[in-house]
């Protein structure tokens, strides 16, 4: 069978299995993984995701490890952090739901033993076919930092992305797909955040993407903000298509999309992450009926939840992206 013309994908994280949390475990983590691949293919996902389980962290639950995850084993970074940092980190105000940095910098960044490769691999042992891996942005990554050694953000933003270029240019996975929830807050910050990460997009070769979001945390937005000011900064990058929050954001957002150059596809975000409420098939059609008017049939490629699912239960999530498949199958009619 040919494939649809719109696909459905979810974003990244997927609520965390109860038996994981009580005993965790790496065998563990791999079956709660192969348990999130199934559900989401089982649902109709066309492109799933890992559900970034191996990234869970109790101690962090700011972003749930989500950052942590490539900060604390990166060469240069040190996770051990004391009052004096904390202090100083504070001052800086850029990260007002943060109590402390997720690290401090206090040499030239590598590696280490950061292993993306690895966690793609073992990712992929379980996929079952075709999956995206997600990788938080540089920009984003350096805004949770405290530098101690660049002493320049550009300089220590494109320093993490040469990590994470070299990191990712081997990863087994149908599409990489960076993720970014605080350009959209500080769009005049866009030459600096595209630079870093069209270096992680450039060193992959195959499908790319690229996540943005207005933030999510106890299902509140982070970021301030529209899309209109960020269409440059969306038309510099070199993905293959863009996953944009979109079901929880006004009706003009649509319309600045509208500016988006033809040859990035445009994933629409038709899930609302920051409720409980399940959509219906009929109103996910909708949503997408509401796309296609404004931008044009064949401009939407992809439709998807408009972040990550860690903050609801699962029952929720499972429902929501049943309904997702479903709600596409019903305006596309197959």
């Amino acid at each position: 069978m040919s494939e649809p013309r719109i696909l459905t994908t979810t974003v990244g994280s997927y609520p965390v299995p109860q038996w994981l949390s009580a005993l965790p475990s790496e065998q563990a983590v791999i079956d709660a993984t192969r348990v999130i691949f199934d559900t989401q293919r089982s649902s109709g996902i066309d492109l799933p995701t890992d559900g970034e389980l191996y990234r869970f962290d109790v101690n962090h639950p700011d972003t749930n490890g989500m950052i942590e995850y490539f900060l604390k084993p990166m060469g240069g970074c040190d996770s051990a952090i004391g009052r004096t940092d904390t202090e100083a980190f504070r001052e800086k105000q850029e990260m007002g739901f943060r109590a402390k940095p997720a690290a401090v910098v206090r040499s030239a960044l590598n590696s280490g033993s950061l292993n993306l490769i690895e966690d793609c691999a073992r990712a992929g042992s379980v996929s079952s076919g075709d999956f995206k891996f997600t990788v938080t942005s540089p920009y984003m990554l350096s805004r949770t930092l405290l530098d101690n050694h660049y002493e320049d953000f550009d300089a220590l933003t494109l320093a993490i992305a040469d990590v994470l270029a070299e990191q990712v240019k081997d990863c087994p996975c149908e599409c990489l797909q960076v993720d970014e929830a605080n350009v959209p807050g500080s769009p005049e910050h866009g030459p600096l955040a595209a630079a870093a990460i069209n270096k992680v997009l450039d060193a992959f070769n195959g499908k790319t993407a690229v996540h943005f979001c207005f933030g999510n945390y106890g299902g509140q937005t982070i970021q301030s903000g529209k899309w209109k000011p960020l269409i440059d900064f969306l038309n510099s990058l070199n993905c293959d298509h863009l996953v944009l929050e979109l079901a929880h954001r006004p009706d003009d957002d649509l319309e600045a999309l509208k500016e988006i150059k033809p040859e990035i596809g445009i994933g629409i975000g038709v899930v609302d992450i920051k409720v409980n409420h399940v959509e219906t098939a009929e109103e996910i059609a909708q949503s997408i009926e509401k796309a296609e008017n404004a931008l044009g049939q064949g401009r939407v490629k992809y439709i998807h939840p408009d972040c990550g699912f860690w903050m609801l239960k699962r029952s929720i999530a499972d429902r929501k992206i049943a309904a997702l498949a479903k709600g596409r199958d019903l305006y596309l009619g197959i």
